[in-house]
């Protein structure tokens, strides 16, 4: 069976339908990665967006259960070159296509994957819709062109209310604004006593948990869409050491004054090279974001730039002055990608540690 893919800009891709005959509109992003694509469809970060994989071959080691990072996707849709129908991999349970009806996602396969990339370079991230082949495509780029895309991606994926994952080491607060489940595999590697909360949540909350430290997870869309996080920001920074990652790397920037701006058309992929300033090192690490910090409102702050992309040379990694927080763009769980990256986990556990020999306060003047 056939099916669309239409852009904003009048682009039509005829291609062979796979998944759920649904139809769903949303931003068309690309990714880059040649393996990962079922952590790549279950990231939140990829709520309401319509994911292009610019590796031809997808599917072929079938969907498992071990690779999620979340239990419900939020991607409005999957284009790919080739969709493999038989695949063959020992932990297989299910073909990409048998998935995707299960969780109610359109996909389209059999079109020029390297032409829709090379449209989203050229122009930016356009809106997009699957839809059937009966569709007249100039009735649906005016329904495009009418649509708003959501601005509360963030509030749909986060957790609604706390829960513990439990440990016996180090008390962590994980503030959940679309948190991949690497993230939370990583502290409890290190057997943190972790508390997921939502991205809503109160500095006074989280201080009434006693954390020894405060992570701030990846997430979906412009971060200026979360005011509510950089007030809780503002409240725990100097009290409680603070780690924050993608979606949370970019909040930490607002909250301290600093600006953020929306990329042409994002970095995703697990190919991007980042240098560390302070040691000269470079590491491939995993991406996943459509905006970034702006350099140049840097400067004003109380914070320092501690990584940059080596392609484009945007902010990758801040550090505050005073306090102990840090903060970097990409993904240092990766999941999918390299773990190059993997020892800033260990970097926020010396941090807690150091907090806690100097003997911080953590909780001032907070009412239990």
């Amino acid at each position: 069976m056939k099916r669309q893919l239409i852009l904003e800009d009048g682009t039509v891709f005829i291609g062979k339908a796979f998944g759920a005959e649904v139809e769903k509109i949303g931003e068309v992003v690309f990714n880059t990665g040649m393996t990962g694509y079922q952590e790549i469809l279950s990231d939140p970060s990829y709520c309401g967006q319509i994911v292009t994989l610019t590796y031809p071959l997808v599917g072929n080691y079938g969907i498992n259960r071990d690779d999620f990072e979340s239990i419900l996707p939020a991607i409005h849709g999957f284009v790919v070159k080739e969709v493999a129908e038989f695949p063959s991999n020992w932990r297989n349970e299910l073909t990409l296509d048998e998935y995707f009806k299960m969780k109610g996602i359109p996909g389209i396969s059999g079109i020029d994957t390297r032409k829709l990339t090379r449209i989203i370079r050229q122009h930016g991230t356009l809106k997009g819709a699957i839809c059937s082949i009966e569709k007249q495509p100039e009735e649906v780029v005016e329904q495009l062109k009418a649509t708003v895309l959501p601005n509360d991606q963030v509030k749909k994926v986060s957790t609604k209310t706390a829960y513990p994952s439990p440990g016996r080491g180090r008390r962590v607060v994980l503030v959940d604004y679309g948190m991949k489940h690497g993230i939370l595999r990583e502290l409890n590697k290190r057997d943190c006593d972790v508390v997921v909360v939502p991205y809503n949540v109160t500095a006074q909350e989280i201080l009434q948990l006693s954390p020894d430290g405060i992570m701030l997870s990846n997430g979906p869309g412009d971060p200026k869409d979360v005011p509510q996080a950089l007030e809780m920001i503002n409240g725990v920074i100097g009290k409680v050491p603070l780690f924050g990652i993608c979606l949370g790397h970019q909040l930490f920037a607002l909250a301290n004054g600093a600006n953020t701006e929306r990329l042409k058309f994002g970095h995703r992929g697990s190919n991007h090279p980042v240098k560390d300033l302070r040691t000269g090192k470079v590491a491939i690490t995993s991406q996943n974001h459509g905006y970034a910090v702006e350099e140049n409102s840097i400067h004003n702050t109380e914070l320092e730039v501690t990584h940059v992309a080596i392609n484009d040379g945007t902010i990758e990694g801040l550090r505050h002055k005073e306090h102990r927080a840090f903060t970097v763009q990409y993904h240092p769980e990766a999941s999918p990608g390299p773990e190059d990256a993997n020892g800033l986990f260990d970097e926020f556990m010396e941090m807690i540690e150091a907090a806690k020999k100097e003997g911080e306060p953590l909780c001032q003047n907070v009412q239990i």
